[in-house]
């Protein structure tokens, strides 16, 4: 049996590199084509393609030009493989590569029944797709007494003052109540409401950090009381609680709660979902529903489902709960129609389906400030057909 050693990353980037301009000698090839042979390489791979994915110089995925080469060059070599598993591997890595061209940094692939790859017609942008925008900071801020405030990227400086509170609004999308350290007697409420294509960041009045996402809305008060501090979320939002160990932090969402014991957390909350998602990243949080509770751990996730039945989930990819946040999609085994859902959402856009989807998952990564000409380019490569018109989008076989 062949002895394999595992080649260096460095190594291996440099041999795909030279691979993709035609410079590697028959030696070199041949040490290339071995390693996709063997799965101890199958890291070393991984490592090197995503080095080369986001080496600008590499793909020039500015130019169309340099695009067209890169579609022709990155393609496994041609000998037999007998590992597919590995094969399957360079494959998505030579989507991912080709994809970068018009999305920086994202990887994405379907599972189920795998369609190597079908280099993009180059279209002129339509105005209707060019109308479509990736989402932004904004949100309306409705007062006390009723009275509504736009918030965008843009304005900054101290908005008003709420009770105990002053707000201050801050060019990064956040808004902050800073309280004047009296515990309020008579609770005010704001609400914040994130639209459809919005996200924002509130800091409220006991430190606690909230990100709201797209299409969601937070009930709180202006400055907490004497007792527990709650508060009343619709849509998706992460949460850094301030910890004060005698005053619970508590979530409510539509007749569940969420008890929280100082902690990180996301909780996701759509009504176009099937149940509601409590994860936990960090310390402990109490799910409680109609039907009963769970205390969480991290890396746990609750389910409650309607009439209130609560499932955990163990080992949830933390990664993709709050990739949102960190101002990614990230999929791992999604339906399409749970991937539309969320593009609809950032985007502000209306789906529709026409005729029978393929039942394929989803996998793989993007940055939430690519085009729409590029998502569309991404679900065309995969044999996923979509038309935009305005702000709908129509999903075909």
């Amino acid at each position: 049996m062949p002895q394999h050693h595992v080649m260096e990353s460095s190594t291996l980037a440099a041999l795909i590199r030279r691979y993709i301009n035609d410079e590697l000698t028959e030696t070199e090839l041949s040490a290339l084509l071995e390693t996709l042979r063997t799965d101890e390489h199958r890291e070393q791979w991984d490592t090197a393609m995503a080095a080369l994915l986001q080496d600008t110089t590499a793909h020039g995925h500015t130019d169309p030009a340099t695009l067209e080469k890169v579609w022709e060059r990155l393609q496994p070599p041609p000998p037999a493989i007998h590992r597919p598993r590995s094969l399957h591997t360079i494959r998505k890595w030579v989507a991912a590569a080709a994809l970068l061209a018009g999305v920086a940094a994202g990887t994405y692939y379907f599972t189920q029944q795998y369609t190597p790859p079908v280099k993009p017609a180059s279209k002129p942008a339509t105005s209707t797709s060019l109308a479509v925008k990736p989402g932004t900071n904004k949100a309306v801020l409705t007062l006390a007494d009723g009275t509504q405030v736009p918030l965008d990227s843009t304005g900054s400086g101290a908005l008003a003052l709420q009770g105990n509170s002053r707000i201050t609004q801050q060019r990064n999308g956040q808004l902050t109540y800073t309280a004047n350290g009296n515990a309020s007697t008579t609770l005010q409420y704001n609400n914040l409401h994130v639209p459809r294509g919005g996200q924002f960041r509130i800091t409220l009045s006991d430190g606690t950090k909230v990100w709201l996402n797209a299409a969601s809305d937070l009930h709180y008060p202006t400055s907490f009381g004497p007792g527990d501090r709650r508060v009343e979320l619709s849509g998706e939002a992460y949460f850094e609680v301030a910890q004060q160990a005698n005053h619970p932090f508590k979530v409510v969402v539509n007749s569940s709660e969420v008890q929280v014991l100082g902690t990180s957390f996301n909780v996701s909350a759509y009504g176009d979902e099937a149940f509601t998602r409590t994860t936990l990243l960090e310390g402990a949080v109490k799910v409680k529903s109609l039907q009963g509770e769970a205390r969480l751990r991290p890396g746990q996730q609750a389910q409650i489902h309607t009439g209130g039945q609560i499932t955990v989930k163990d080992d949830v990819d933390m990664d993709e709960v709050v990739a949102w946040k960190n101002g990614y999609f990230q999929f791992n085994h999604e339906k399409i129609s749970g991937v539309m859902n969320q593009l609809s959402r950032w985007y502000d856009l209306d789906v529709t389906y026409q005729g029978t989807i393929p039942d394929r998952e989803f996998g793989g990564h993007i940055s939430r400030s690519s085009s729409i000409e590029d998502i569309i380019r991404i679900l065309e490569l995969s044999k996923i057909h979509v038309k935009v018109d305005n702000k709908k989008i129509t999903v075909m076989p």
